[in-house]
């Protein structure tokens, strides 16, 4: 039993302190965690593997086209 409450109190502390910048700032949010939107990524020319294979794709004679349906 004690080992469960002291798991739980070092989750709780630690959801806090994740969330202190969404919980103090009146607009607060997580920052992106994606690629395309860090500008040092964009600066070094660093894509997302999905943008980087469709650039091949594009660029390839011999790449697969990709599906537009849904099927």
């Amino acid at each position: 039993m004690e080992i469960l409450l002291s798991t739980t109190l070092i989750i709780a502390i630690a959801m806090v302190f994740l969330c202190i910048k969404v919980i103090l700032r009146k607009n607060g949010s997580f920052a992106s965690q994606h690629i395309h939107d860090s500008e040092a990524m964009r600066e070094r020319g660093i894509h997302c593997v999905m943008d980087q294979d469709r650039e091949m794709r594009r660029k390839s004679k011999y790449a697969v086209s990709e599906r537009t349906d849904n099927k």
